[in-house]
């Protein structure tokens, strides 16, 4: 591979798809569903009917299209350009249970998938993964909700909160305590319509209003054995390789929303005149479209640098997808912020997309590892390696 920046045509014509449609169909509706918090089902199901992003990593088999990890993030990126909330919940669904529950049985090595696993994945139904909890979100090994087992399977009791697809997702991967000690976690696939299995709404949130965020509520919840995916109390193991492509999907997400943001202030500048000339001729406007250009190139240049060296499986995969979430979490929320300043007024109104997409880019500092776990994460990492 000559750089680890092209790609090959499908790749390219998976971008001029994803990005046509988007731009047809995902923007036009796009400031109302945030205005009103909603979710668009219909909308959502074009995702697979007219692209086919749906299960996109997974074989034909699983109703699948037998691509890589880079699809994905192109579909994320494309997808958050125009509504971020709506790739939230894609990425959720996609990386988050579908990428994960296939991946982890292969991964294992233990035996063939249980076909109820394999009917489910090919239903493409609305899911989720349920992991944060009320009292625990960076630390994941204080999560509190359990799964005890008994005759025919386990019981789930617990709570799980801000989840994505929470409140209208049919299938959810949760992760839960199955043992005394810290590590012993398990990850189980529950069907929504399980008795004992109660969800609720959210806070209204800042941003990714038209991605619908739930609270779910376990009470002697009982899931039958074959509910279990992968090994018994190493679901660890699963959680950490996954971790890293949820980052990435998440840092594809900024650049969707950096791209966008550069491209509205780009065209906006040229157009706004300021004592009888374009403000784009202002030194001050110049030097802040030059430095989130700049700014946006870097992320678009490291994330797929990053994505590559993952499916290459480079030993420092996991590391620099931390460092990739990280970099462009807060690119994006800095670029977003200098779009509102270059369109003034009308970027602080709801006139133009940016200050939408400002919103939506705070979450990415918080979701899916924080900064500051981030940071640590990254310093240890470094810290070990030279060790």
């Amino acid at each position: 591979m000559s750089s680890r920046l092209e790609f090959d045509d499908i790749h390219c014509a998976l971008r001029e798809s994803v990005d046509g449609w988007a731009k047809a169909f995902l923007e036009p509706g796009a400031a109302e569903r945030d205005e009103n918090h909603r979710f668009d089902a219909e909308l959502y199901r074009q995702l697979d009917t007219e692209l086919g992003l749906m299960n996109i990593t997974l074989p034909e088999a699983y109703g699948g299209s037998g691509l890589d990890l880079a699809a994905t993030v192109i579909s994320i990126e494309s997808l958050s350009a125009c509504d971020p909330g709506m790739a939230m919940s894609y990425l959720s669904q996609e990386l988050l249970f579908s990428h994960q529950l296939y991946f982890t049985w292969l991964n294992e090595g233990i035996g063939r998938m249980p076909g109820r696993h394999g009917d489910i994945l090919r239903q493409k139904s609305l899911a989720g993964m349920a992991m944060t909890e009320p009292d625990a979100g960076t630390d994941v090994f204080g999560m509190k909700t359990r799964a005890s087992e008994d005759s025919d399977g386990f019981v789930l009791n617990g709570v799980k909160q801000w989840i994505t697809n929470g409140t209208n997702g049919r299938y959810f991967l949760v992760y839960a305590r199955t043992g005394d000690n810290r590590r012993d976690l398990s990850l189980f696939l529950v069907e929504a319509d399980r008795e004992g299995f109660v969800r609720s709404s959210c806070a209204e949130k800042m941003g990714m209003r038209s991605s619908e965020t739930g609270i779910l509520t376990f009470v002697n919840c009982h899931i039958p054995a074959d509910a279990l995916v992968g090994k018994l109390h190493e679901g660890v193991k699963p959680m950490i390789r996954n971790l890293a492509a949820e980052r990435l999907g998440l840092a594809a997400q900024s650049v969707g929303i950096a791209g966008r943001c550069v491209s509205v202030m780009r065209d906006y500048v040229q157009q706004r005149t300021a004592f009888g000339r374009p403000i784009a001729e202002f030194g001050q406007i110049q030097h802040m479209i030059a430095r989130c250009y700049a700014e946006y190139h870097a992320m678009r240049s490291m994330l797929y640098d990053t994505v590559w060296s993952m499916i290459e499986g480079a030993p420092d995969a996991s590391l620099n997808a931390d460092a990739t979430k990280l970099f462009c979490a807060h690119a994006a929320e800095e670029i977003s912020r200098c779009a509102i300043q270059a369109l003034g007024a009308n970027g602080y109104s709801n006139a133009y997309p940016v200050s939408r997409l400002h919103r939506d880019a705070v979450l990415l500092s918080i979701g899916g590892g924080t900064d500051e776990a981030l940071e640590k994460n990254i310093s240890r990492l470094l810290t070990k390696s030279r060790a």
